[in-house]
């Protein structure tokens, strides 16, 4: 049964008055070592909770970014499997900071339901947040999860309705994951008059902390972010300066971002 660190960094957030920054990176993404040391590096530098990317072959949510970070994963040798080792080793060193794997259904199909999870919660994996899995087969895999302890995440676009987005909060856990923007990851600018329409909408529905993603790449739109929700993701950024610059050029970008969402 894995602990309740998600809620515990919200807690803490709450506490110091500002709101978290989420960091994607894909696993295993140009390789296992180098994904490793951006992993076990990102909380130092100011991330409060991580997404990992489990690499497939077909991620139809993501843009041009993350699919090529997907290949150079897939070509390195990622697997779910490595992804799940991936978690145990960053768990060597870190027992605090949340973390989630975000991905498709199809490779857990594939592990099986049970086994994953299994794996999962032994790794100390945290929260699930699969793309193509919606609220309505939540059968699939939340049981499971829920009865290990792993926080089940929902997204949110523009265009959820009213009836629908009452039927996904039904069994959110941890935190709810707002698109800011209809399209695929790291296309386009979230716009902060739409986001906040959004976000004050869900909350007329949850208590549950609300993080902000896709089209957030410049720590000034983080910042402008921040004041409307508890958490801002940031991935097609980071995975751009990791692939043209390195872990450390990547690292440098996480503190200022960080700092940008500092009071």
């Amino acid at each position: 049964m894995n602990s309740q660190r998600i809620e515990h960094r919200f807690a803490e957030l709450r506490s110091d008055k500002r709101a978290a920054l989420v960091t994607y990176l894909c696993a295993g993404d140009p390789d296992y070592s180098t994904s490793l040391a951006l992993l076990q590096g990102l909380p130092q530098a100011g991330a409060d909770l991580i997404e990992l990317g489990m690499p497939f072959s077909d991620p139809m949510a993501d843009g041009p970014t993350i699919q090529a970070a997907t290949q150079r994963a897939l070509q390195a040798g990622q697997s779910l499997a490595r992804t799940l080792a991936l978690v145990r080793d960053f768990r060597r060193s870190d027992q605090h900071t949340p973390l989630v794997l975000m991905g498709y259904y199809n490779p857990i199909y594939r592990f099986g339901a049970e086994a994953f999870i299994a794996a999962a919660a032994d790794a100390g994996v945290d929260g699930l947040l699969i793309v193509d899995l919606p609220a309505e087969h939540d059968q699939e895999l939340g049981p499971l999860a829920r009865a290990a302890g792993i926080r089940m995440i929902r997204m949110t676009t523009p265009g959820t309705d009213a009836q629908r987005l009452s039927r996904l909060l039904e069994q959110a856990e941890g935190f709810i994951y707002h698109v800011a923007l209809n399209g695929v990851t790291g296309v386009g600018q979230a716009d902060s008059a739409s986001v906040a329409s959004s976000l004050e909408r869900i909350r007329q529905q949850t208590t549950l902390p609300l993080c902000v993603g896709f089209g957030v790449r410049q720590p000034s739109q983080a910042a402008a972010l921040a004041q409307l929700a508890e958490g801002v993701v940031i991935g097609s950024a980071l995975v751009e300066r990791l692939q043209e610059q390195g872990v450390d050029a990547a690292l440098a970008l996480v503190r200022e971002l960080a700092a940008a969402l500092r009071p």
